[in-house]
């Protein structure tokens, strides 16, 4: 029986066996990945991605059933949003497949050489991880996403979708299977976890055997919970409580497009603004208008004394709101004595994830740059522009905040490790 057809809830000794299945299918396909050529692994996300458009309806319907299931339980809209799939976003993950076929293969790339004075060539080569188990909530196409950038990497994936999005990952998950057996390759190289089960999760974090990295991307529970139990190196995709900052140099019209884009272009993704930070020496003409547009767009600001003296509906801030990620239309504003207060609160208050700073001032702006400690600094754009498809990935699994293997967007390259070869003529050691 195939993963995408076995809903069946089961007891905790069945689901054990059916986990270890799981493993030993993905350890055995990494084994497989690992040597096969660029053609085959493309020809598997292409044929996925035409399975994804020929089935779109199928995958409407899937998630049509998730989504009234969701709607019962009363999620947040922009919850809704990152569960809801329409033709446009079906069209979008096919060609986030189709993008990435067009990667650069990193499997086997020589990354650096050089010669020893003994003779010895020395090589540092690119390599797969091996099995990488992904555990996600809400947002259906991290299905396509991360099945398709693990295999594109060389990895066996294991997949552990939200309950919320079930039926709809199944719908995703049967097309990059349809992909497999098209170009031949092993079933057990993208593997959906067939039930809702929450011990699956507990299961993975305790299979170093057959699973050798876990990504985890949701909130903030859930990536507690991995950090803490698993017995799996984790490579962490954190809250993204992210920041910008409008300095006292910038330009207001630019600020404001930016401002009112980070925030509200989706309110539910990780790289949505929830703090705006305002440079005292341009609030007098700057903080209005700015507040203005985000209450003007359905945006609730909670802000400080300041703020709520610019408009009167804006709420009085509490403590918890500077270090809260909202993913709703909310956002907290505050001002702040230029660019070295923004950097401090940033610092205090951040999840190290993206941070933007609006500014003309170069030294200001490469100030903000070189101090911010967060996976992803931009000047003069939207934070909305954490994503790796934007960065040229074609796709992403998630925004690592890890400070090792990986940090940002986690891509092809991300998702390799190393070793090294060295050539030799018969040298022995002294």
């Amino acid at each position: 029986m195939s993963t995408a057809e076995n809903t069946v809830e089961t007891g905790t000794d069945d689901l054990q066996r059916q986990m270890l299945k799981l493993g030993a299918d993905a350890r055995a396909a990494a084994t497989v990945l690992a040597k096969t050529p660029t053609e085959a692994k493309n020809r598997a996300l292409s044929e996925a991605a035409k399975a994804m458009r020929d089935g779109a309806e199928a995958i409407l319907q899937a998630n049509a059933t998730d989504m009234t299931a969701a709607e019962k339980r009363d999620l947040t809209p922009a919850l809704l949003d990152r569960l809801l799939l329409t033709e446009e976003r079906i069209e979008a993950m096919a060609n986030g497949l189709d993008a990435i076929t067009e990667l650069t293969d990193p499997v086997g790339d020589t990354m650096a050489e050089w010669d020893r004075p003994n003779g010895l060539r020395i090589a540092r080569v690119r390599v797969p991880l091996g099995v990488i188990g992904i555990i996600y909530e809400s947002r259906p196409n991290v299905t396509a996403d991360a099945g398709a950038l693990c295999l594109k990497s060389g990895n066996a994936a294991i997949l552990r979708g939200g309950s919320e999005s079930f039926y709809s990952s199944r719908a995703i998950h049967a097309c990059l299977v349809a992909g497999l057996r098209a170009a031949g390759l092993p079933e057990g190289s993208i593997q959906l976890v067939p039930t809702t089960d929450r011990a699956a999760v507990g299961m993975m974090l305790t299979m170093p055997q057959h699973i050798d990295i876990i990504v985890p991307r949701g909130g903030r529970g859930l990536i507690e919970r991995v950090q803490n139990e698993s017995r799996v190196p984790v490579i962490a995709h954190l809250d993204g409580n992210c920041h910008v900052y409008v300095d006292g140099s910038a330009d207001l019209e630019m600020a404001r497009r930016i401002s009112l884009n980070a925030k509200l272009r989706r309110t539910g993704i990780c790289g949505a603004s929830e703090t705006l930070l305002v440079d005292r020496q341009c609030a007098a003409s700057h903080l209005a208008p700015l507040v203005k547009d985000l209450l003007d767009a359905g945006c609730e600001v909670r802000g400080d004394g300041e703020t709520q003296g610019a408009d009167d509906r804006v709420v009085a801030a509490t403590a918890a709101d500077w270090d809260t990620e909202y993913l709703d239309s909310i956002i907290a504003v505050k001002v702040v004595d230029g660019v070295g207060d923004a950097i401090a609160h940033i610092d205090h208050h951040g999840s190290h994830h993206t941070e933007s700073i609006i500014a003309e001032d170069v030294a200001a702006a490469e100030r903000f740059l070189a101090e911010i400690d967060s996976a992803i600094v931009l000047h003069n754009a939207s934070t909305q522009f954490a994503d790796g498809g934007e960065f040229g990935m074609g796709a992403e699994i998630g925004i690592s905040t890890n400070r090792l293997h990986a940090r940002g967007p986690v891509g092809v390259e991300q998702l390799t490790s190393f070793k090294y070869v060295v050539h030799g003529q018969g040298q022995v050691r002294p």
